[in-house]
């Protein structure tokens, strides 16, 4: 962060604090907006396939997964997933077979989870539409310096939030 002197001015002065504040909280509005309509994109994706037993949150536990077997805490820990609205969203997807499960070896309380065969081939379905989008993207031209800052950006603004959490 910038140092800013008193009365909220920063080095290129008001204007240019204010510039960056308005850019800071539209981009916050655009990702909260972007998350909730990528959402909306896997509920639609999957009642076109006719899936039915699990909602687009669910979906997305499982596409973050990949192929990987990792602990419950694990995937809480790496994908930013709140606890208890986690450990109900898995116990769901094993219900309906999206997901399998057992108890670590070497701590009983600790449960590791993989996709099941639906899991996986479901997960390939929701790859092959990102796919589509990414080629979507792409046939609008170069985007790739479009691309770069904007991953720079949102990188910075998660390091801020990270540091921010960590001193509270």
């Amino acid at each position: 962060m910038r140092d800013r002197e008193p009365g909220g001015t920063d080095a290129n002065g008001e204007d240019g604090f204010r510039e960056v504040r308005q850019f800071y909280e539209e981009v916050t509005q655009i990702v909260e907006r972007m998350h909730r309509r990528y959402l909306d994109v896997i509920r639609l994706e999957l009642q076109s396939l006719g899936i039915r037993d699990i909602n687009s949150v669910q979906a997305l536990i499982l596409v973050s997964m990949r192929d990987e077997e990792m602990l419950i805490r694990d995937l809480i820990q790496r994908y930013y997933y709140l606890g208890s609205s986690t450990n109900y969203n898995i116990k769901k997807l094993v219900e309906c077979g999206y997901l399998e499960h057992e108890r670590a070896r070497h701590d009983r309380r600790s449960v590791r989870i993989r996709l099941s065969a639906k899991g996986r081939d479901l997960v390939a379905e929701l790859n092959q539409l990102q796919k589509q989008h990414a080629e979507m993207l792409a046939a609008e031209g170069d985007l790739s310096p479009d691309i770069q800052s904007t991953r720079k950006w949102l990188r910075r603004v998660e390091r801020v939030w990270a540091e921010f959490i960590e001193l509270v």
